[in-house]
């Protein structure tokens, strides 16, 4: 697969007991599925992976694969916090028909840089899918080096970066990132309300948690930025901020729960200790919803 574009993160609607609700996944990536995005991340932070079991995500990436076909690649999480569960992981979603793996080095220990490229060797010799290395310090509590990423890209499974995003980031940052790997290695971006100047920027795809919900919205910055258009990008930049300030202040997980349900799409419930939003932060999410353009 290639990794470029607009990779869409979407929620995976499940019950307060973990299971997946199918029918309700299903409608969520048929919104994916007619917009066109170029890949879906199943299974990222705002997909769950930390919270569901083995099984539940492998019914989750069956089910994905089947309802976007061939058209539309399929990049699924790997993490775990054994390498041996994640290696696991990584061969269930091939069988299941995902095309690339997302892999995070999840700890409750910090782990050492060693230990993160050990790991990451493993579970790209479980399956023959190309490997996005998945940095997260904020979550993970774990960050890459640029050495520690120079030796991961020497093994050839690994293909692709999903980076944090930044203000002010500019073309010459990307460019010392790009030179710590190969010709054809992709460096994508995450955190929605950078995303726009990490494409800008020269950067290959947006890992987006609003485009798991929002593919037009997302898909319209995502090709202006591609082409260049630096004034149309900051238009569509200006009238997604309420929403940035939103991922912020609530978090994004918490705002794309909520809009899914606010949206009519599914009744997605979260699993505890995650509590949803109260009802004074879902009428300020509401209110921004109505205020986008093309809001399905």
């Amino acid at each position: 697969m290639q990794f470029n574009g607009l990779s869409a993160f979407p929620i995976t609607p499940t019950n307060a007991a973990g299971v997946v609700d199918i029918p309700a996944l299903e409608k969520v990536l048929l919104r994916l599925k007619q917009a066109g995005v170029d890949s879906v991340g199943l299974l990222g932070s705002t997909g769950l992976y930390a919270y569901l079991s083995r099984e539940q995500k492998q019914r989750a990436i069956e089910a994905a694969a089947d309802c976007l076909g061939a058209d539309i690649p399929l990049i699924a999480s790997a993490g775990a916090l054994r390498t041996d569960d994640a290696c696991r992981l990584a061969e269930d979603a091939e069988r299941a028909g995902a095309r690339g793996i997302l892999l995070a080095p999840v700890s409750y220990t910090p782990l050492r840089e060693e230990e993160v490229f050990q790991h990451y060797a493993a579970v790209a010799q479980s399956s023959s899918l190309p490997v996005c290395i998945y940095n997260n310090p904020g979550t993970t509590h774990f960050t890459f080096t640029p050495a520690l990423l120079t030796r991961l890209a020497t093994l050839p499974q690994i293909r692709a970066l999903k980076q944090p995003g930044q203000a002010d980031l500019n073309q010459g940052d990307v460019a010392g990132l790009r030179s710590l790997f190969p010709a054809g290695f992709a460096v994508g971006y995450s955190g929605d309300w950078h995303a726009a100047g990490a494409l800008l920027a020269g950067g290959d795809l947006w890992f987006s948690v609003m485009g798991g919900l929002l593919p037009r919205q997302a898909l319209a910055l995502t090709r202006a930025a591609q082409a260049g258009e630096s004034e149309k990008v900051a238009e569509l930049n200006q009238q997604l901020e309420p929403l940035w300030q939103l991922f912020q202040s609530l978090s994004s997980l918490r705002v794309m729960y909520a809009a899914a349900d606010i949206l009519g799409i599914c009744q997605p419930v979260l699993p505890r200790p995650l509590l949803g939003l109260d009802s004074t932060e879902r009428r300020k999410v509401e209110q921004v919803l109505l205020a986008l353009p093309e809001v399905e």
